[in-house]
């Protein structure tokens, strides 16, 4: 005779059920991708029927493992004195629904960059892994990432993946997405277009998108300006001055690509104060879509990254190279989303 469901379900009753082996339960309840897609979703289906929930304490004890992942924000200037940028808050939700779905605990942890913060949790074991969301100058950044792969750390973090990339890189494709802001404002007629944003190796997805908006200039036959680069981080206030700097140049510009939302909403006011009006003399494009571009007026286009799968691929990425699998591709598109700023 078969084995019954006991009064407190087990694993065991679960394999039982689903008439697969144990151990395939283990690690389709651990969201493992060597189980299929149709064996979790059934597999799953039959805890939740049984009200079951996973030992951690036991499954941590077997596997070495604290079935917890750390998330790490840093310190960025925002007009809010939160210094968190909107939209790593805005990939928050994703990533902790991805952790949810795989059973696993979430630890976040807001950091200045110049502490030690690689040193704390490399030896602490707090967590299993990192995922390490913002970072500032990359320069400062990229030292601290060659100790954690030195040490071994498991670790994935959301950035520009590039050829120099250190340790696993989650991230959207930044150069389609310059070329996307360029083509827009070129079939708009647009010819002088101002790029605000450090393009530097100091800031690589902000040259990213620089690179690929020169590349879209490039095919339809125009050079870029150099006096149309306006170097600026991610702040109101950094766009604001980085386009009172453009005008105060008397260098002619009909449009504006800026490297964030926040330096976009900055750039806007300074338009304004300066007596241009959005889009009738400048068409302006962002980026990240984060809430506030709905709401300027008038209300700014702007390229939208792949928020929730970003979550999930940075969630799935660190997973894969705790359990020592191939990591999944790690590059995503973005989407042009026009609004008045350009098609006024």
């Amino acid at each position: 005779m078969g084995r019954q469901p006991t009064s407190k379900p087990t694993s065991f009753d679960i394999a039982y059920l689903a008439g697969v082996s144990q151990p395939t339960v283990s690690r389709a309840l651990r969201g493992s991708r060597s189980v299929s897609l149709a064996t979790r979703q059934r597999i799953e289906a039959i805890a939740q029927e049984l009200n079951y929930s996973v030992d951690k304490n036991a499954s941590s004890l077997r596997s070495q493992r604290s079935n917890t992942i750390a998330l790490l924000f840093f310190e960025d200037p925002t007009p809010d004195e939160s210094n968190i940028n909107p939209f790593f808050l805005a990939m928050l939700g994703s990533i902790t629904r991805q952790c949810g779905a795989r059973g696993l605990d979430l630890l976040i942890s807001f950091q200045k960059m110049e502490d030690d913060w690689h040193v704390r949790y490399q030896d602490s074991h707090r967590a299993d892994g990192l995922i390490l969301l913002g970072y500032g100058d990359y320069t400062l950044y990229a030292r601290r990432l060659t100790e954690l792969v030195d040490h071994g750390t498991h670790f994935v973090r959301w950035g520009s993946a590039g050829e120099d990339t250190i340790g696993p890189t989650v991230g959207s494709d930044n150069v389609g997405a310059g070329r996307l802001a360029g083509e827009h404002l070129l079939s708009l007629g647009r010819r002088r277009i101002a790029f605000l944003g450090q393009a530097d190796e100091h800031y690589p997805e902000f040259a990213d998108r620089f690179t690929g908006l020169c590349q879209a200039m490039a095919t339809s036959g125009i050079a870029p300006d150099p006096a149309l680069q306006v170097d600026a981080l991610t702040a109101e206030d950094a766009g604001h001055a980085a386009a009172r700097t453009l005008i105060a140049r008397a260098k002619p510009f009909d449009a504006i690509f800026a490297a964030s939302d926040l330096i976009a909403i900055g750039a806007m006011r300074a338009l304004a104060e300066a007596g241009l009006s959005v889009p009738g003399d400048v068409a302006i494009i962002g980026f990240d879509d984060i809430p506030a571009a709905s709401l300027t007026t008038p209300p700014l286009t702007t390229i939208m990254q792949d928020m929730k799968g970003a979550g999930q691929l940075l969630v799935d990425t660190l997973v894969a190279q705790v359990e020592g699998r191939p990591p999944p591709p790690c590059t995503l598109g973005t989407r042009l989303v026009v609004r008045r700023s350009t098609a006024g």
